[in-house]
């Protein structure tokens, strides 16, 4: 069970700051992070408020850029007084340590279970939802790439990342996420589907934001 006064608290004060984000970081990403970590902490025993937390705050350093974000993202843990309300300087360092760890590029393996955690429901593994996220995160930030250009990234991103011998890595058995990576990967290499899938998403993305 979740402390109400923790839930207000980052309802009101964490929350928020993910509207200001790209459209694939948005209030959906982190309610589906939260969601997946609390579910995960309570399979494992482990601190479900603390999983609450490392969730809520995983990627709220992108306030301060992406290339950092989880270092910025540890650093506003550690830096929040109002968490010390509810939790041990200890714990603190934990969840802040783990908000660290959730990076898909980290070359590292995260330190506690609660970085496995938060970085495994991070994955958020459906493929058209990574599509079309990809597909967001180039149009808010390579906006000047043509319709062409930005499917050329989509499939250097996918083919770095998820694909065979791309940087992802899975950390919790109990996830559905290995299955839904080997079906994502069937899409990567079949070009005329992915194909498809863009242009079909490309141009809802686009009409979205010329309405």
């Amino acid at each position: 069970m979740i402390r109400q006064e923790i839930v207000e608290y980052v309802e009101r004060e964490i929350i928020p700051r993910y509207d200001h984000f790209d459209a694939a970081h948005r209030r959906d990403h982190v309610a589906t992070v939260i969601e997946a970590s609390v579910r995960y902490a309570r399979i494992h025993g482990v601190d479900t408020e603390m999983a609450y937390v490392i969730a809520a705050y995983h990627d709220i350093g992108l306030t301060f850029g992406r290339d950092k974000h989880h270092s910025e993202s540890k650093r506003i843990i550690l830096e929040d007084s109002e968490l010390r309300r509810w939790f041990s300087e200890e714990q603190i360092a934990t969840m802040a340590d783990a908000a660290e760890d959730h990076r898909a590029s980290s070359k590292g393996e995260p330190r506690t279970i609660y970085g496995r955690i938060v970085a495994e429901a991070d994955r958020v593994i459906v493929p058209e939802s990574i599509i079309r996220r990809t597909i967001q995160f180039t149009l808010t930030h390579h906006p000047t790439l043509s319709r062409e250009e930005g499917y050329d990234r989509l499939v250097e991103h996918l083919g770095e990342k998820y694909d065979y011998g791309g940087y992802l890595r899975l950390w919790l058995s109990e996830s559905d996420n290995a299955q839904r990576l080997e079906e994502l990967r069937q899409i990567i290499a079949n070009k005329p589907l992915l194909r498809e899938i863009y242009e079909r998403i490309y141009n809802e993305e686009v009409k979205s934001d010329n309405s």
